[in-house]
C-alpha cells in the first residue's frame, strides 16, 4: 500500500515537473521569437539585480567591522551598482546595447581560453571536439561584435531563448525518465 502511495505522489510530483518544463520550452520559443522584447526583459531584470547588488553592499559594509577605509569603498562599491541599475533601467536599449557588447567579449575570451586548454591537452582524446568548440565561439563572438550595436536587437533575447529551450526540454527528459524508473519498479 504505501508503494502505491508513493508511486501516486511520484506521479504527481513528476506531472507538475512536465508542466513547467513544457512552459519553460514555450518561454522559450517566444524568447526566440520576439529576440528584443527578451532582451530588454533580461536587462531589466540585470538592471533590477545590481541596484539590489547595490543596496546588499551597501548593507554589507555598515554590518561588517571592518576599517572604515573598507566601509567607504564597499558604499562607493554599492552606489556603483545602483547608479548602473538605474541607468539601465532608465535606458533600457542602451543597457541592452551593453550587455550584448559584453557578451561578445565573453565569447572571444572564452574561445581563447578554450583554444589554448586544446592545445595543452592535445595528444589527449576529444580535444578536437575542444577546438571545435573554441572555433564556433570566435565566429559567434566575431558575428555579434561586427554588426553591433545592431545586434543588440536579437543576441540576448535568442541566447536566452535557447537556454530556456533546452532547460526545458533537458527538464522534461529527466521528469519522464524517473516516471519510467518508477514504473519499471
Amino acid at each position: 500500500m504505501a508503494t502505491n502511495s508513493l508511486t501516486a505522489d511520484l506521479h504527481k510530483e513528476t506531472t507538475w515537473s512536465i508542466v513547467l518544463s513544457v512552459l519553460i520550452m514555450i518561454a522559450g520559443f517566444v524568447a526566440i521569437a520576439l529576440p528584443s522584447l527578451a532582451g530588454i526583459a533580461v536587462t531589466v531584470i540585470v538592471g533590477w539585480m545590481l541596484i539590489f547588488s547595490g543596496v546588499l553592499h551597501i548593507v554589507f559594509a555598515f554590518r561588517s567591522e571592518r576599517a572604515a577605509r573598507a566601509v567607504v569603498w564597499q558604499v562607493l562599491l554599492g552606489i556603483l551598482y545602483g547608479f548602473i541599475g538605474v541607468y539601465i533601467l532608465m535606458h533600457p536599449v542602451a543597457g541592452l546595447a551593453g550587455l550584448t557588447f559584453a557578451i561578445a567579449i565573453y565569447l572571444f575570451v572564452e574561445a581563447v581560453l578554450e583554444m589554448v586548454l586544446a592545445i595543452q591537452l592535445r595528444p589527449a582524446s576529444g580535444t578536437g571536439w575542444l577546438i571545435f568548440d573554441s572555433i564556433l565561439t570566435f565566429i559567434l563572438a566575431v558575428m555579434i561584435w561586427s554588426t553591433w550595436p545592431s545586434s543588440a536587437a536579437w543576441v540576448v533575447g535568442v541566447l536566452v531563448g535557447i537556454s530556456m529551450l533546452f532547460s526545458g526540454i533537458a527538464r522534461l527528459m529527466l521528469t519522464l525518465s524517473a516516471r519510467r524508473i518508477v514504473a519499471a519498479a
